[in-house]
């Protein structure tokens, strides 16, 4: 911890990366385990969603039971820290790669959302815009009972429903065309907007040093962003548990839960 607060200290001008670990404390589950190997079946993917219904109907059923976990859950210590050192102007910008909004609900201003936001979703054809809100007043309404059964929670609002048969669950469509609802994230197998991309690399470009907070770093999107702060020759710390994609190009590795590390760092930092 005291290295950690040093490097800190040492780099007023930091780029933080945070990924499914800063979020466990706020109930919602991470995708892998200390190795940095799933802990479960890979999440949905592109092209499955968008050319099979049943594939969306699964993804909907799903999705409409675990939402209430997301739209209910809260900023822990972990997300209000790192508002605190954004506040305190110690962080120039953060880049998430979480999609449930919880660090632009601890304050956090400068925040991009590398795989965007579950809070929102989008007509893959005309690109009307809805909140998730108002879509799970109309999944409930055209499927009742759904959102009462007890399920498995998992990461990002999903559940486990392995044996529940989802062929009858009513998919909306698009009230404007028509067209297929998608959340408004970057699933696996869709490229992430290049703007977004560009946006998080200047940012490692004007940071004097990168943070990496609770993620492994085993997706390419986030790692390239810790390969790009190393060849820049800028320093890397991170705080997991367990390895991470990057571990040899660390300046600093703190194993420790996210909340806990950044309680202490932004109460005892020069911050």
């Amino acid at each position: 911890m005291d290295a950690l607060r040093e490097f800190v200290d040492r780099h007023p001008r930091l780029a933080v990366l945070t990924g499914a670990g800063v979020s466990t404390g706020s109930g919602i589950p991470d995708y892998r385990d200390e190795h940095g190997e799933w802990k479960r079946a890979r999440p949905v993917e592109f092209q499955p969603f968008m050319t099979k219904r049943e594939v969306r109907q699964r993804y909907w059923s799903r999705s409409t039971v675990g939402w209430p976990i997301i739209s209910g859950a809260q900023p822990n210590a972990a997300h209000r820290a790192l508002a605190r050192l954004e506040e305190t102007g110690r962080v120039s910008r953060l880049i998430t790669q979480n999609v449930d909004g919880l660090h632009e609900g601890a304050g956090s201003r400068n925040v991009i959302d590398l795989h965007g936001n579950l809070r929102f979703v989008k007509c893959m054809d005309c690109g009307d815009a809805i909140a998730r809100a108002d879509l799970q007043e109309q999944l409930v309404a055209a499927n009742p009972g759904w959102a009462d059964i007890d399920a498995t929670v998992a990461p990002d609002g999903d559940v486990d429903l392995s044996n529940r048969d989802t062929s009858a669950f009513v998919v909306p469509d698009c009230a404007r065309c028509g067209g297929i609802l998608k959340p408004d994230v970057v699933f696996f197998g869709e490229n992430v907007p290049r703007e977004r991309v560009e946006q998080a690399f200047d940012t490692v470009r004007r940071a004097d040093a990168l943070l990496v907070v609770g993620s492994s770093l085993m997706v390419y999107s986030g790692f390239r962003f810790a390969e790009a702060a190393a060849a820049a020759g800028k320093p890397i710390a991170a705080v997991n548990l367990g390895r991470t994609r990057a571990d040899h190009l660390l300046s600093l590795k703190v194993t420790a839960p996210c909340d806990a590390a950044l309680r202490n760092l932004v109460y005892t930092s020069a911050a």
